[in-house]
């Protein structure tokens, strides 16, 4: 039995209990459908270290001891989280990228390299980074003071003791906030179809515009984004098994 008469039949035979997946059959809304999922995976991919990279980098800033890295970090922190990530993908596609295209168009230097895909990924994994931030800083000021005082005696400057004794041992408190974090992030990514961006949910909307199957592709993302939120899971338990510190949450 050849793959497509399989893929017929399981049609017909979820159409027998009234769900109608009969886009399948059409090569181009599958082959959509599936580049859609993959979009996902991609801005998954990329919002995570994205947003890593950002939370490290701000936590770094609001812990500094310096007063002007600090505030406007926290300014940044207060704002971007207090705020809806679809209106703040909104101000930054509608608005900000609206400026930019005008002003490179008035310097004459061509087109504006920022795709929609680009501002989704920047949008949110900003947004995601000032909870991890948050989530480090706590980390960060949980950190024994005889153990700083045990770095600085070694001879540490400030930077050392951030990156070889601060920070290894926040990810390490910090790592069930961050993983929630991450998990919230892959489920975040579908407002990339607010933009046009074709990601699942984006292309599930062109297919069911022209199909009345808006229950049955509701169905698939919501096994997708399951799918990848369980995997996210998976690796964040592992990641605490093996970073556990012996003595600490046991």
């Amino acid at each position: 039995m050849s793959d497509a008469t399989l893929i017929a039949q399981s049609v017909e035979a979820l159409k027998g209990i009234g769900l109608n997946y009969a886009f399948v059959l059409d090569a181009g809304e599958r082959q959509a459908f599936v580049r859609g999922l993959g979009v996902t995976v991609q801005l998954a991919l990329l919002t995570i270290p994205g947003s890593l990279l950002a939370g490290v980098a701000l936590a770094s800033l609001l812990t500094s001891g310096r007063a002007w890295l600090a505030r406007p970090a926290r300014a940044l922190v207060e704002v971007t989280r207090n705020t809806p990530t679809l209106v703040q993908l909104y101000c930054a596609f509608l608005v900000l990228n609206m400026l930019i295209t005008q002003q490179l168009r008035d310097w004459g230097a061509g087109n504006n390299p920022l795709t929609p895909f680009v501002w989704v990924v920047v949008v949110v994994s900003l947004h995601k980074g000032v909870f991890h931030a948050e989530a480090l800083r706590a980390g960060i000021e949980a950190v024994p003071a005889t153990t700083l005082e045990a770095a600085r005696s070694l001879g540490f400057s400030q930077r050392q003791l951030l990156t070889r004794v601060q920070l290894p041992l926040a990810v390490r408190f910090a790592l069930p906030s961050l993983v929630n974090n991450l998990v919230d992030l892959v489920k975040m990514t579908a407002v990339a179809s607010a933009i046009a961006v074709g990601d699942v949910t984006y292309e599930s909307i062109m297919i069911w515009s022209q199909r009345d199957n808006v229950l049955e592709l509701l169905l698939l993302i919501l096994l997708w984004f399951g799918l990848l939120t369980w995997l996210v899971s998976l690796a964040g338990r592992w990641l605490e098994h093996h970073l556990r510190m012996p003595g600490y949450g046991q």
